[in-house]
């Protein structure tokens, strides 16, 4: 099945993706790693493939990101995992289940081998659970 998708669907596919790295990397501040959850789930997204990888590497990579708070950003961020996998799943299950694992593995990259803090647990719970709402 052929993906067709707008300048607004690539976009929206780009907030929920490095949204959620965004949002870990905020709530990670707790735990003193921000820039290293920054740095690693960035990296993971960039080695995605199909479709979402394709998608991902396109200019502008992250932005409207920034917020004065995490709830803010998390506002942006969440309903955009929600739509991104609906529409994805919408025109190719296959291509859903693509962007999800993409965002899953980048997840598991920025938060390393130890177990994640309380704090980052959390986001990682709101962030999965935003993902199967679609």
């Amino acid at each position: 099945m052929n993906v067709t998708l707008t300048d607004q669907d690539k976009h929206t596919i780009r907030i929920a993706a490095y949204g959620a790295i965004t949002l870990l990397s905020a709530a990670g501040a707790a735990g003193g790693s921000p820039h290293r959850i920054a740095t690693n789930g960035s990296l993971a997204l960039g080695s995605s493939t199909g479709v979402v990888g394709h998608v991902l590497a396109e200019y502008p990579k992250s932005k409207d990101l920034n917020g004065k708070s995490v709830a803010e950003i998390a506002d942006r961020v969440l309903p955009a995992l929600t739509a991104a996998a609906a529409l994805l799943k919408a025109q190719s299950p296959d291509e859903a289940a693509n962007f999800r694992g993409t965002v899953l593995t980048a997840i598991e990259a920025a938060t390393g081998p130890d177990a994640p803090s309380p704090v980052v647990a959390d986001m990682i719970r709101k962030i999965t659970a935003a993902m199967d709402n679609a």
